[in-house]
């Protein structure tokens, strides 16, 4: 098994998804000895954001690209490599307003691109990152699972299923800013969503 884990909360540190992740990523590891892991932390080495330039750079002609606009699209093309290395991705995701990190949305930006990770048919859109096993780390201050103001989980199994990882497990930590009973409850729960892996 290749296991790529993205660490996707804005603190290096300290970082109750990357808790998680890390947690998901040891099970993992105790089931399938011999595996190998890649972690990339989003907070460490953040990615850039999706902009006008990078915009620019990836419309040019691979030919046409100036040394600047080849180098920005270098780093989309590292991660898309990165990814299509792999068979079980680990994504440490904490809330932040109700939605995804930008460091996970520059990810996720980054590693869709047309012709590369789906295309456009005659019968719709084609995910090509396909037969990958996602296992997505959720870390909530309050309860927001199967309510409607949950928006990660809805977002993240359309945009991960749009490339093509429909094999997707969440794992839910959530309570985590209502009190020190919160938070030991919050990660017996995870730990027990992930001992059932």
């Amino acid at each position: 098994m290749n296991i790529l884990q993205i660490n996707t909360s804005a603190r290096t540190a300290q970082s109750n998804s990357t808790q998680v992740a890390n947690a998901v990523t040891a099970r993992l590891l105790a089931k399938h000895p011999g595996s190998s892991v890649v972690v990339r932390d989003l907070a460490a080495n953040p990615h850039p954001v999706l902009d006008e330039t990078a915009l620019g750079a990836l419309f040019t002609p691979a030919d046409q690209r100036t040394a600047e606009q080849a180098a920005r699209v270098a780093l989309d093309d590292a991660l898309i490599a990165q990814v299509q290395s792999v068979d079980t991705i680990v994504l440490g995701v904490p809330m932040y307003n109700f939605a995804i990190s930008v460091q996970l949305k520059a990810w996720l930006d980054a590693i869709a691109r047309a012709g590369v990770t789906f295309r456009y048919t005659d019968k719709g859109p084609e995910g090509l990152l396909k037969n990958k096993k996602v296992y997505v780390a959720l870390a909530r201050g309050g309860l927001y699972r199967d309510t409607p103001a949950d928006s990660q989980v809805p977002y993240l199994k359309m945009i991960l299923g749009f490339l093509g990882m429909t094999d997707v497990t969440f794992i839910y930590a959530e309570g985590l800013a209502m009190g020190p009973d919160s938070v030991t409850k919050a990660f017996a729960d995870a730990d027990a969503q992930i001992a059932a892996i």
